[in-house]
């Protein structure tokens, strides 16, 4: 693990390598499953301010969901996250013409209609943070589905860190991030060291 200031890093997000390849996974995390995707606090009422706007991008089955089950709801491990339409994907998906699953929420922050890209779990993902009492600690989530994104993340040399530098800065800061990278390149040199 590598200290940052109040975060803790599995050395996985600095050697793993992740390029989502949606072509090849048609946006099965968002399908597959038995939960929704997870929440935190503040983002249920941003989904709740934010649902009007964000509807009109859903398929009706969703909006059924959410209509039906709340905008969040509270899984078996008590967490907050998103409802799924039929115990399958999450509730705030949309299909596009291929049959690849895609995020509503987003698609209104790209049309200008929400300032909020989507959950930041999401945002993160293959990223997942543990809160713990004095610090977060960011773990590498392995998931068979991911495969293609593991293949094509080797093929393009990226570290998981660098493809979820945007989420990251969203996270914990521009000046937090450049702490990390920094960290990375030590960290490299060390593992060629003989």
């Amino acid at each position: 693990m590598i200290a940052i200031d109040n975060t803790l890093l599995s050395e996985d997000l600095l050697e793993k390598k992740f390029v989502c390849d949606l072509a090849a996974c048609k946006g099965a995390c968002c399908v597959e499953g038995d939960a929704g995707a997870p929440l935190n606090e503040k983002e249920i009422h941003i989904l709740e301010e934010v649902y009007d706007e964000v509807k009109p991008y859903m398929r009706a089955e969703g909006i059924a969901a959410v209509e039906a089950q709340g905008h969040w709801e509270i899984d078996d491990d008590g967490d907050y996250v998103t409802p799924l339409v039929e115990g399958k994907e999450c509730a705030y998906v949309q299909f596009s013409d291929n049959g690849t699953a895609l995020c509503a929420i987003e698609q209104a922050y790209r049309d200008g209609k929400i300032s909020w890209k989507k959950p930041i779990s999401c945002h993160l993902y293959p990223v997942r943070i543990t809160k713990l009492k004095d610090f977060d600690a960011l773990n590498y989530h392995k998931w068979h589905i991911c495969s293609p994104a593991c293949a094509c993340g080797e093929k393009l040399e990226v570290p998981v860190y660098k493809f979820a530098k945007e989420a990251l800065v969203r996270a914990y800061g521009e000046a937090w991030f450049e702490k990390v990278d920094e960290a990375a390149k030590l960290w490299k040199e060390q593992q060629t060291k003989p």
